[in-house]
């Protein structure tokens, strides 16, 4: 079965490398990496501590999401092991720059491996891990059956388990007769431990064939969440608001392909009765910048990309001298800075809500008291959700007129969008802990493997 996945995935890889040669912008975006996820070349950082005595700490964090949600939780087990090197690895190019960026207190930061017999030895060998940490739930048997082999400890991490991950699984094993079961169990349980957000995600991990002793409740790090301090954009963009008039502020954050429509369609509404209102639209993905600002083009507004702005006075009176143009739409198409624009919202969105891809993180605007709305797709933070709504610490909206309506009720009623905003704060505070309970469990870990070699 192992050679089986092993030759699926190598068909799959060749079958997307036309897809990927006739593409300048992916060629640029995959190729540049390749002899790393192959293994056959690391950062000077990390190959050069190969042979090195001290075991290394691998943590993989697959993308942008999972990076900004991991640095609390990598800069804590920096100062929980100091003696182990932390290693982090990404899939992404963005979650690689993002993770070079906000983690220069690591060791090394690379690619994380294709999941093949031949580069994960070789990774194994350069890294020399003690123990790997797996953020959420990603699968990777030959890793698994690797770290098994070599003695190594897995751990997952913020583990969970979406509706639609969980029917797949399930699915595959039913239309295999019940073949893929055995293969599924015999991967699960080559992991050490799985520490896992809800018992929703216990029970399903368990019902696809973990053992129940490897399977842990901790709870959610994604209310751990750091709270960005004030930046040098978020400054400049406080005293444009001020110098234009401009306002208020609706930011709609990690929009995805086919939400931007709908997001300008709703602020449209807003804007017929708040005529100097803002919209701050923050694209998920990066390869979605330009195609984003196209569509606030053709609804007939101007795109002002914060990647033009400067922050050193040349760009000083942009938003006004949009409004008396063509309302300016503020295009944020960086990486990194959305959390803190967070901050300056009068009313949110949290985009991958509207269409079916799951839902991002509604934490991040509830940590500065803003209330989340979001879209009826939040499988990847369903307890989250259920939470806010349940404390009326947030909205959810079924299309853009939804959107617009929420929007402007929660500009209209300054007293009903504080108290949501205090309650979504209270809900971030009051599950705090999750990060703690995880390095706990994590030292019981590295304590046995450094009693064992």
């Amino acid at each position: 079965m192992y050679f089986l996945y092993s030759l699926i995935t190598a068909a799959g890889m060749i079958l997307l490398t036309p897809y990927v040669l006739l593409s300048k912008a992916r060629r640029r975006k995959y190729l540049p990496n390749l002899p790393e996820r192959l293994a056959r070349r690391f950062p000077a950082e990390l190959a050069l501590r190969s042979g090195a005595v001290r075991q290394a700490i691998w943590l993989h964090a697959v993308s942008v999401g999972e990076v900004l949600a991991s640095v609390p939780f990598a800069r804590c087990l920096k100062e929980r092991f100091p003696d182990w090197r932390l290693v982090i690895s990404t899939t992404t190019t963005t979650g690689q720059k993002l993770a070079r960026e906000r983690m220069n207190f690591a060791d090394a930061v690379f690619y994380f491996p294709f999941d093949w017999n031949g580069p994960v030895r070789r990774a194994f060998r350069v890294v020399q891990p003690g123990v790997v940490i797996i953020l959420e739930t990603e699968i990777w048997p030959n890793l698994l059956r690797q770290a098994r082999r070599a003695g190594v400890p897995v751990v997952f991490v913020n583990g969970r388990l979406s509706d639609g991950s969980f029917r797949r699984f399930a699915g595959a094993v039913k239309a295999s007769g019940g073949i893929l079961g055995g293969f599924l169990r015999r991967i699960l349980n080559d992991a050490t431990l799985y520490l896992v957000q809800s018992h929703q995600d216990a029970t399903r991990l368990i019902a696809l064939g973990a053992a129940a002793q490897r399977v842990e409740v901790t709870g959610s790090m994604k209310y751990d969440i750091a709270v960005p301090g004030p930046n040098a954009f978020i400054e400049w963009l406080q005293a444009e608001l001020q110098r234009s008039q401009r306002g208020p502020v609706v930011v709609a954050g990690s929009v995805i392909a086919g939400e931007e429509a709908p997001v300008l369609q709703a602020f449209a509404a807003v804007e017929r009765k708040w005529p100097k209102a803002l919209l701050i639209l923050a694209p998920r993905k990066p390869e979605r910048f330009t195609a984003a600002g196209e569509e606030v083009a053709q609804a007939g507004w101007r795109a002002i990309r914060r990647s033009e702005i400067s922050l050193n006075g040349d760009s000083a009176g942009v938003l006004g001298e949009a409004a008396q143009v063509a309302n300016g739409v503020l295009l944020l198409d960086t990486i990194g800075e959305l959390a803190a624009v967070y901050s300056l919202a009068d009313a949110v969105f949290i985009g991958g809500s509207l269409e079916p891809a799951g839902g991002h993180n509604p934490l991040e605007p509830a940590a500065f008291a803003k209330a989340p709305v979001f879209g009826p797709s939040m499988d990847n933070f369903r307890e989250i959700a259920a939470t806010l709504l349940q404390a009326d610490a947030a909205i959810q909206v079924g299309s853009a007129a939804q959107l617009g309506v929420a929007w402007s009720d929660l500009l209209e009623n300054a007293q009903r969008r504080t108290h949501m905003g205090l309650a979504a704060r209270e809900i971030v505070e009051r599950n705090r802990g999750a990060t703690a309970a995880t390095l706990d469990r994590l030292a019981v870990v590295i304590e046995a493997q450094l009693a064992r070699t």
